[in-house]
């Protein structure tokens, strides 16, 4: 084969579905004007999904981590903007909506993209710099281009985290952050930006999230210590005056009425702050607090308690109309129709909070940590594990929602697998402690007390289901008899001298291979429980796989740079001999980082890698060469799968998103499934569906019966007076190749005795 057909033509992975959620990003969460999808940042990728069909799609041209997303008033345009490293800008990119494609793009903040807004009139993106840039820039969509920007914060003013565009004037904007409140005017033809400070006398007050009324006459913001500031804007009734007629002031600051029993001199404020605030077209606020509390007040004129020599900062004026809790601090509150509110925590999840009975219904959710494993069960690709922190959840293909969530609160979950029937999900925890959970229920059936001191690091089960595999941090190797009813010990096995971090069993169910990072990879004999082979690096490895003929282990380790041979740290994939250990093929899997997620396709045609540089990559076995990339993961890559069907690639990373990514069909795969489809149906033929009916019964003979005794006569050969097995070769009930071995012994027996 020549160099150019082994190089190939590299193509990129499709994304089928991302299970994930930012729910870090403050007001990361929009729900599109027309009422039908939600946007959210998610990795380096903006996601807009139907709320209705579930359906996903992803806008990709950011190179790190989204930091601030909005959604245009008209529902347009979408912008972001994200994170750089240290010393560089960060980009902020205008998408079309329609279309689902890049607009536009600038780089002027240094490092970060604090917030971002789109005027009322969809002319400008004024965006906001973080801590290390400071500064607000208006860009221009319709012309491309930035018209003015100037520092924010001034004197003792700290850093401005919150940009809000005014309602009814598409020219001003207002900023808010530490000790810091201020109204801006844009001036288009003298391409600048005039700042009013609002009036704050002697508050002081550090604003998370404001909102705007629909006639720029008062503004709400949520503050660290728990309370709303009321500011009148002191605008004219005319929009087309853009500068207001008196200076801004704060009107007051409000807490809630409350009957608790408080400290005197203190009011009832919201725990760990405001930190997200959405005012209601009635003159309402929903309010989502750091604590999770989620509540709609009102304003009113509340009897402020009298007491001497006190003077409290907070007026108790909001009065709680309704109120209900979700799990963790809101970070975003999103208005659905007149009847449903979206809130967003930090915890990654989305709840959907009825106005009329007012429960918060988990919608959206995903894992918050690194996720450390991923399991399909046996010929089944509807659902599948994943293994992180605090819990083990199972989740649909089909429509991305979570089934199943196992929760084990303070430990982690390294390793998960379903048994070979499916009825139990076997799990390794942090602390040391093996457990088996029902599928479907997620009830406990039995735990295994101290499996291995310093935690379990890998599982693997048997096909037959009755013999599991453990490896720990210790370095052990354990075998274990398991049914529902008893677990049993059968031997531990001691050479490995560091954490074991991959273990995987062969499809005979004899041989054992375990993946250490001290540097070694184990083939043991489950049978005669002992060391068959064992395989040497200078590295560390981190998984391991068995080829499915069980004759070849794969393995993924990072290449090591020493003195003599200065080079980066490269991620190597090693294919080496189950029979003498021999290195057979050395593949240079990452030139940046450590390979750690390894899966081979059922029939090992390709396998998929993934490492510390984000990417996946998908490769021919035996060619050993990358036929597709998928880019697109915000971490590192931690594990991997290929569906039972060969249909779906599943790949995890350490932020916690789970990628589903649509496995690319060869020619030859695709035109004989679209064989097998198109073709008919076989019809039986009359004989067939004559033998079908046919059953011989030990009190009545059949035609079928009748027709052999008739042969027998015919044949006249010794065995006819044998048993009936021997004389069938003539009828009907048995296979045609029976029938010729039969026939041919008749005659040869009665040439036999002609000649004698």
């Amino acid at each position: 084969m020549c160099d150019k057909n082994l190089e190939g033509d590299v193509g990129g992975l499709e994304i089928k579905g991302i299970i994930g959620f930012d729910g870090s990003t403050i007001n990361g969460l929009f729900v599109h004007p027309d009422g039908k999808h939600i946007v959210y940042p998610l990795g380096n990728k903006v996601v807009i999904q139907n709320w209705i069909t579930k359906k996903q799609d992803f806008l990709v041209g950011h190179t790190n981590i989204i930091s601030a997303t909005a959604v245009s008033a008209s529902g347009r345009y979408i912008a972001s903007g994200q994170i750089n490293h240290i010393g560089f800008k960060a980009m902020v990119i205008v998408w079309d909506f329609e279309k689902r494609a890049l607009l536009s793009t600038y780089e002027q903040h240094k490092v970060r993209v604090e917030a971002v807004t789109f005027s009322k009139d969809d002319q400008y993106v004024i965006t906001l710099g973080g801590r290390d840039c400071e500064s607000v820039i208006i860009w221009d969509i319709n012309k491309a281009q930035v018209i003015c920007g100037t520092q924010v914060p001034r004197g003792i003013q700290g850093q401005a985290t919150v940009v809000q565009a005014m309602t009814r004037r598409g020219a001003c904007f207002i900023t808010a952050g530490d000790n810091h409140l201020a109204i801006w005017k844009v001036n288009r033809d003298a391409r600048n930006v005039k700042s009013v400070d609002v009036l704050m006398t002697k508050l002081r007050r550090v604003i998370l999230c404001l909102d705007i009324n629909e006639r720029d006459e008062y503004c709400y913001c949520g503050t660290t210590t728990g309370d709303v500031l009321k500011v009148r804007l002191n605008y004219h009734h005319d929009a087309e005056v853009l500068d207001p007629v008196k200076t801004p002031t704060v009107v007051g600051s409000m807490a809630r009425l409350t009957n608790k029993k408080l400290p005197r001199g203190t009011v009832d404020l919201y725990e760990a702050g405001v930190r997200s605030i959405r005012l209601l077209f009635s003159g309402q606020l929903v309010i989502g607090g750091g604590d999770g509390t989620v509540e709609v007040v009102k304003e009113t004129a509340g009897k402020v308690p009298e007491i001497e020599h006190v003077k409290m900062p907070s007026t108790p004026a909001l009065k709680v109309l309704k109120s209900t809790h979700v799990n963790g601090s809101v970070t975003s509150i999103q208005l659905m129709d007149e009847d449903t509110i979206l809130a967003a925590t930090v915890n990654a999840e989305i709840y959907r909070i009825r106005m009329s009975h007012f429960v918060a219904e988990l919608v959206v959710t995903c894992h918050t940590s690194t996720i450390y494993d991923i399991a399909f069960p046996h010929n089944f690709s509807a659902v599948f594990a994943t293994a992180s922190k605090d819990d083990v959840r199972i989740w649909s293909t089909t429509t991305f929602q979570e089934v199943l969530r196992i929760r084990v609160q303070n430990f982690s979950c390294s390793s998960v697998v379903f048994a070979h029937d499916g009825k139990c999900l076997l799990t390794g925890w942090s602390d040391g402690i093996i457990r088996s959970f029902t599928p479907r229920t997620g009830r406990l059936i039995y735990a295994i007390l101290n499996a291995h001191n310093k935690g379990v690091s890998a599982l693997a089960t048997t096909s037959h289901g009755r013999n599991l595999v453990s490896g720990g941090c210790e370095g052990q190797v354990r075998l274990w008899e398991v049914s529902a009813i008893r677990q049993e010990l059968i031997c531990t096995l001691k050479e490995h001298k560091g954490p074991v971090s991959a273990i995987d069993v062969n499809k005979f169910d004899d041989e054992a291979v375990s993946a250490s990072t001290d540097g070694t990879c184990i083939i043991w004999d489950l049978a005669k429980q002992c060391r068959r082979q064992i395989l040497f690096a200078n590295t560390l490895f981190m998984c391991v796989r068995y080829f499915p003929t069980g004759v070849q282990i794969l393995t993924g380790y990072l290449y090591k740079y020493t003195i003599i041979t200065p080079v980066a740290p490269i991620g190597k994939l090693g294919y080496w001999e189950v029979l003498d250990g021999s290195l057979v093929r050395e593949v240079e899997g990452s030139s940046s980082g450590a390979i750690n997620a390894l899966a081979i396709s059922p029939d090992g045609d390709r396998f998929v890698s993934g490492g510390n540089d984000q990417v996946v990559k998908l490769w021919k076995y035996q060619e050993g060469i990358t036929t597709h990339v998928g880019t697109g993961h915000a971490g590192v890559v931690t594990c991997s799968r290929f569906s039972p069907d060969s249909q779906m690639i599943v790949t995890c990373d350490a932020s916690g998103c789970i990628f589903i990514w649509v496995c690319p069909q060869e020619p030859q795969q695709e035109a004989a499934k679209e064989k097998k489809e198109e073709a008919p149906e076989k019809v039986a033929s009359p004989t067939e569906e004559k033998q079908e009916d046919v059953k011989d019964l030990p009190t009545a003979k059949s035609d079928k019966s009748i027709k052999s005794a008739k042969e027998e006569e015919w044949c006249k050969c010794p065995s006819s007076t044998s048993s009936r097995s021997s004389v069938c070769s003539h009828g009907d009930g048995e296979n045609k190749s029976k029938k010729s071995s039969t026939r041919s012994t008749c005659s040869d027996k009665s040439k036999k005795s002609q000649k004698k």
